[in-house]
């Protein structure tokens, strides 16, 4: 990473600080504590730091785990696996504000299906992006994910569908493959992970060999390729439990928060097509939130009253 390129990852990390999205700051501190902390000790411990300056171990150890991730994955998974290692950066994609806009949204669509049919949103259901609706909301318009999601299932409501539970069923089915294709990313990343401390001592057991040929050299040899083949095990670990193994656990938890996002539009869509009143639809979607991003009754309440009159 290039000076310029450390600097705006840091100050991005700042921004999230600032506007209090703190996720991706706390990854910082969480790779810099791991660093300093383990480092730091070794040399106070009188360590020093070219001992640990092995490159052929790391050679063997980060080739074989590179191996073993494109082995064990296929290729949509892995490349979705090194994309994704960015976003434990950058913490989940949604915040209070975005589902507060969200469930505004819903209102002011469940309110003009109440009032106008179904009928009168076909122009924005077929055209989102030209939507006068959808385009009052900026950061679910510009989600097109979201918005294939929401009006997918307006237009099934237009053509005809209206059980509840087989609606519920068909949502169900769609987050549940979304879900399982987010979390091979994560999976891949942790077995990964799990692999890299026996990795490191399959390399360590390598460098012993190594040692054993060369038994009969002075002890300061001897001591050398002993901490070398050493080495081996401590980059294992290091990679696998200090660094991996919690990019795997965050990312996996940043999904399941992303998900809700899906999860809201799912409750309040299947509260419309009961037939309750927007306020009630909406009420549902907000409680199916996690109470860190869920807005206060009183919060959307105040922002369904302001929201203008439908074109």
């Amino acid at each position: 990473m290039n000076t310029m390129a450390l600097h705006q990852f840091l100050q991005g990390g700042w921004r999230d600080w600032h506007s209090g999205d703190r996720s991706g700051m706390f990854a910082i501190i969480g790779v810099v504590t791991t660093i300093v902390t383990v480092f730091g000790g070794f040399v106070w411990g009188h360590g020093r730091m070219g001992m640990l300056w092995v490159p052929p171990e790391y050679f063997s150890i980060f080739g074989m785990g590179a191996g073993v991730f494109f082995f064990s994955n296929p290729k949509s998974v892995a490349m979705g696996a090194m994309k994704a290692i960015g976003k434990v950066f950058k913490g989940a994609s949604y915040h209070k504000a975005q589902y507060l806009e969200l469930l505004t949204m819903m209102y002011q669509v469940f309110k003009v299906a109440k009032t106008k049919g179904l009928l009168a949103l076909e122009a924005h259901i077929e055209k989102p992006e030209e939507s006068s609706i959808f385009q009052a909301f900026p950061n679910f318009h510009k989600n097109h994910h979201a918005v294939a999601f929401f009006c997918d299932y307006l237009r099934l409501m237009s053509l005809g569908t209206e059980t509840p539970h087989e609606l519920e069923a068909i949502m169900d089915q769609e987050l549940e493959t979304e879900h399982k294709e987010h979390h091979a990313l994560s999976h891949a990343l942790q077995h990964t992970a799990d692999s890299l401390p026996a990795i490191g001592i399959v390399v360590a057991v390598m460098g012993v060999i190594k040692t054993m040929g060369s038994i009969t050299e002075p002890p300061e040899v001897l001591g050398e390729l002993i901490g070398g083949a050493l080495v081996g095990t401590f980059s294992g670990v290091f990679a696998g439990y200090g660094f991996l193994g919690p990019i795997a656990n965050n990312l996996g938890q940043i999904y399941d928060s992303d998900g809700k996002y899906f999860q809201c539009m799912k409750a309040g869509l299947i509260a419309h097509v009961s037939g309750y009143a927007p306020a009630i639809s909406v009420e549902f979607a907000r409680k199916t939130l996690e109470g860190h991003n869920r807005p206060s009754f009183q919060e959307l309440e105040e922002a369904t009253q302001n929201l203008p009159a439908a074109s």
